[in-house]
């Protein structure tokens, strides 16, 4: 049996919101705040209460796995993602 569980993800230099909209693009919904803040702007109390500045947390992304996600849904994720990374990182340089 599974359980449905939350990941975080910290990427410094490339902003929640903005991996955000670039995983909406790749077909992926995932999340810039904690799940009981869905649609505040603010910075995460949960990544707050874990250490984390402002700045480092504008920089984490929420992942909610559900009982029914399988490893070929988390490794087209992880494919996607690197992929838009890549790019992000490309601009930036």
């Amino acid at each position: 049996s599974s359980a449905a569980s939350d990941v975080y993800k910290r990427q410094p230099g490339w902003r929640g919101d903005m991996q955000v909209m670039q995983m909406d693009l790749a077909g992926f919904a995932i999340s810039a705040g904690s799940a009981c803040s869905s649609g505040k702007v603010a910075t995460s109390r949960v990544l707050t209460a874990m250490g984390f500045d402002d700045a480092q947390a504008a920089c984490a992304v929420r992942v909610s796995l559900g009982v029914d996600t399988t490893e070929e849904h988390v490794l087209r994720f992880a494919d996607a993602w690197t992929a838009k990374l890549k790019k992000h990182e490309a601009r930036a340089a």
